[in-house]
């Protein structure tokens, strides 16, 4: 070829396969060095050699938390945007409260045991108990009417993109993640990783189903869309989240949202709101965060009547203040 001569256009390579094998230290004569391809293996077999995306060990060590929980954040933010959910009403409740003929059935079967004559006391303990919970079964109903409203209210103002979001396990949560389903909805559902094996109730929409890590995380995630916050009666667990977005909200760390505690006699016999009022350590104001409600439409027309309000007093959730930060 001269030096005034174009050169011709390759044919484009392989993209996977070369004709011939870059350099490599293996396989190598045996007589060589016998115990070279033992050490390779070593040092193949050893975790500092494993991908750092691959290396179970690696990330769950301390070194990795921040970027542990900036994944616990943005996996299930990327999922979200990407179905286009924009506002979610949340349903905080026991995941103790089963349906009226499931807490039945308990009754029915703890009275046929009878009581150990052992220990009579615990059994009578136990029988009320069970009592209580075929009384409470009414707030399972009453839940997923309630996701049944709000999913066929978001049908309605065609956008789709307000959400049922529940803890994603049993109880009050199934029930309200239930009734968004039996209309049709979408529902979701954040559920948390414990020691115990646990799994999310039937009612999630499975795209929309999220296992956290960190509370911390989940807790953002619960707030970072949400439009009202519904609390029926539940455990630690109910009270931490709601007592939570009490402070938010009473800080005006977040902008407040409609809170509803469901059942009035419930939430006055296990807390005393006004005590904390007499007491000098809460202001009359603060009593009016949340109210209380007693049936699925109460619920819903409570909700749309604060936002109204809200709308004509100081322009919507659009300006001012963040719902999160």
């Amino acid at each position: 070829m001269t030096s005034g001569s174009r050169r011709r256009v390759p044919p484009p390579p392989d993209p996977f396969d070369r004709r011939k094998p870059l350099p490599s230290p293996l396989p190598r004569p045996p007589g060589d060095d016998p115990a070279a391809a033992a050490r390779v293996e070593a040092i193949l077999d050893s975790p500092s050699y494993r991908l750092a995306s691959e290396d179970a060990d690696f990330l769950a060590s301390d070194a990795v938390r921040g970027l542990r929980l900036q994944m616990d954040y943005l996996k299930p933010e990327t999922l979200l945007r990407a179905n286009h959910v924009e506002r979610t009403i949340v349903v905080f409740g026991s995941s103790r409260v089963c349906p009226p003929e499931e807490a039945r059935r308990r009754l029915d079967a703890l009275r046929a045991a009878g009581a150990d004559a052992s220990d009579e006391r615990d059994y009578r303990r136990r029988l009320a108990v069970a009592e209580r919970v075929v009384a409470n079964s009414r707030y399972y109903e009453i839940a997923r009417a309630f996701g049944r409203i709000v999913a066929e209210a978001n049908a309605k103002a065609g956008d789709g993109q307000t959400l049922i979001v529940t803890g994603g396990g049993p109880g009050i949560m199934e029930a309200a993640n239930r009734g968004a389903f039996d209309a049709g909805a979408k529902t979701i559902g954040l559920n948390i990783s414990l020691p115990r094996e646990q799994f999310p109730n039937p009612y999630v929409t499975p795209e929309l189903c999220f296992n956290f890590r960190y509370f911390a995380l989940r807790k953002l995630h619960f707030l970072q869309r949400a439009r009202a916050l519904v609390a029926f009666p539940g455990g630690y667990g109910t009270l931490d989240e709601l007592f939570e977005i009490l402070t938010l909200s009473q800080t005006r760390k977040i902008r407040p949202m409609p809170i509803v505690l469901v059942g009035e006699r419930h939430w006055r016999r296990v807390i005393n709101f006004d005590a904390l009022v007499e007491e000098g350590v809460i202001d009359p104001e603060d009593l009016d965060l949340f109210w209380y409600a007693e049936s699925p439409e109460e619920i819903w027309a409570g909700i749309e009547k604060w936002e109204r309000e809200e709308r004509e007093r100081y322009g919507g959730a659009d300006e001012g203040q963040e719902t999160t930060g």
